[in-house]
């Protein structure tokens, strides 16, 4: 579990505008759980959360942050064990992957399309991703993956430190067994998403089991 935070900024100095919203941003990302981050809008890149987001609204979340104490690390989800285990996956795999184990793995993964099998991740890099995301029943909650080829050129991928904590564990595992290139489903157990609590906001019920597909395409 992380340890807790200090306040950066007093109330005065949150108002003023020689402090930016990307600032306040940037520490709210850098030290909130990952389902704070969703449930006050604040996920992705901090340009684009800067355009959308009021310095109120900041305001609230950065108070909020100290009062609810959801500091990085802070939820249940972060303290599950990591296992290692060999999974061999029945729906389309291409690939049977290796995948952490000192009881029942908690996710598993199939390669939809290799990598360059040199440049992994290691805990901290920083990761950009393509994914879509979807329930066991096809439904799909979350893509950052624009309709049309000439649109993904003008996006950018959801990019994050892996192994920190930032993302739900089932991703910071399953990312970093991924080298660069590589495509991958994640097929995540509720222990190792949301949990009983679910996701609300994101239309993810309690227990639910995740399901993404992820394209590795940069690890720095």
């Amino acid at each position: 579990m992380a340890a807790e935070l200090t306040r950066e900024w007093s109330d005065e100095q949150l108002k003023s505008d020689d402090l930016s919203k990307k600032d306040v941003i940037k520490f709210i990302q850098d030290n909130a759980a990952h389902s704070f981050l969703a449930e006050h809008k604040l996920m992705g890149n901090i340009k684009n959360v800067a355009k959308t987001a009021k310095k109120e609204q900041l305001i609230i979340a950065y108070n909020d942050l100290f009062e609810s104490k959801r500091f990085l690390g802070s939820e249940p989800i972060e303290d599950v064990t990591e296992h290692v285990k060999n999974v061999k996956i029945d729906d389309k795999p291409k690939e049977v992957v290796e995948v952490a184990d000192e009881g029942p793995p908690k996710f598993f993964k199939s390669v939809l399309k290799k990598g360059d099998k040199t440049n992994f991740p290691k805990k901290g890099d920083n990761v950009s991703c393509w994914y879509t995301g979807s329930l066991e029943d096809g439904t799909v909650f979350d893509t950052n993956i624009p309709a049309t080829a000439r649109k993904k050129k003008q996006s950018k991928p959801l990019s994050f430190k892996v192994g920190l904590g930032r993302v739900i564990r089932g991703w910071d595992e399953g990312i970093l067994t991924m080298s660069k290139g590589e495509t991958a489903k994640l097929e995540i157990e509720p222990e190792w998403a949301y949990g009983k609590k679910g996701l609300p906001d994101s239309k993810i019920p309690p227990n639910a089991k995740l399901i993404f597909e992820v394209e590795l395409v940069a690890v720095d």
